[in-house]
């Protein structure tokens, strides 16, 4: 087993390569969480480009033999959390965080079905299914995340800032899919519901073809106005955070959340280019979100939830009934 301070720098080279945005929030935590939170990252990072054989998110490659992969992923997730070496770093590195925050291995499987659902080439048919996958590859993380900031699961205020931890991963995952379109379909990959398609007299995979930009632009639109209610929930949850903790999770969220607002107000221009944010743009995020963490935190209202179409709750019931259903057969 490697030693936690090699580790540690694995994670740090991993998340300076992997997410310049994440990288640059992530300095905003104390020493200690912010190690954590480079080590949770290097797990994920590489879980993801093994699940879709990628080098940092970079291009897709073959995607054949993903069961294979997808196995190998699982063995190494489970030896980590056993506290055994499994030869990777990044895997060693979940087990020392999982160790000192109390991560479990259900955290974990809910993140790794995400990668499933892309190892069996899978779309979403309805809205509520885009949201699950979401949940899986975005939303769990955030959990995870909070987890490492500190935030217990021991009573009814925790919990609520625990689901709002979630939605913030799953806006996050809402600003990948609208930026991503393109790349996606260039994979034969789509995460917007086949329904919205239909609704839009679209055949399924032809999404891209010039004549139906307009409603390509509409249906990123409606994900858009999902995005923000999940974000305006997740700025309640970051109020709840110790400073330091406050301050990286709003200078994040406004860093992804400027992405898929840039994709919305480009139009039908808006995968001309990959949208991102630039350097002097993410130094105004951070500024930003230095004073908003001065200011009053946003109150929570009793119906503030109707803006969320689903929430962690949801999310984790639909994930349990798959899985028995899964275990029936």
């Amino acid at each position: 087993m490697r030693d936690r301070d090699a580790l540690v720098a694995h994670a740090r080279n991993t998340i300076a390569r992997g997410s310049k945005s994440f990288a640059a929030a992530s300095l905003l935590f104390d020493r200690v969480t912010r190690e954590r939170v480079w080590l949770l990252y290097a797990w994920c990072r590489a879980a993801d480009d093994l699940a879709d054989a990628q080098d940092m998110g970079g291009e897709l490659g073959d995607q054949a033999h993903a069961a294979d992969r997808l196995a190998i992923i699982r063995s190494h997730t489970a030896l980590a959390l056993a506290g055994e070496p499994t030869g990777d770093p990044s895997f060693d590195g979940l087990g020392v965080v999982a160790r000192e925050c109390g991560l479990t291995a259900q955290m974990c499987d809910d993140v790794v079905a995400g990668f499933a659902l892309d190892a069996a080439d899978w779309q979403p048919r309805s809205e509520a299914d885009m949201l699950q996958y979401c949940y899986h590859v975005a939303g769990a993380v955030g959990v995870m995340m909070a987890r490492v900031m500190g935030v217990p699961d021991d009573d009814s205020m925790a919990a609520d800032t625990l689901d709002r931890a979630c939605d913030l991963g799953i806006a996050f995952q809402l600003a990948n899919i609208v930026r991503d379109v393109w790349e996606d379909d260039a994979a034969g990959r789509c995460y917007l519901p086949v329904e919205w398609m239909v609704e839009a007299d679209i055949t399924p995979g032809q999404h891209m073809k010039p004549m139906y930009r307009p409603e390509l632009v509409a249906m990123v639109h409606d994900a858009c106005v999902m995005a923000r209610a999940y974000e305006a929930s997740a700025r309640i949850g970051a109020a709840r955070l110790p400073m330091r903790s406050r301050w990286a999770i709003l200078s994040a969220t406004g860093i992804y959340g400027s992405i898929a607002r840039k994709v919305e107000k480009a139009g039908i221009h808006g995968w001309d280019h990959r949208a991102f944010t630039s350097r002097f743009e993410k130094l105004r995020h951070v500024f930003g979100a230095g004073a908003a963490c001065l200011r009053a935190p946003p109150a929570s209202c009793e119906d503030d939830a109707m803006a969320r179409p689903l929430t962690r709750r949801d999310f984790e019931a639909r994930a349990r009934e798959v899985a028995s259903n899964a275990g029936q057969h």
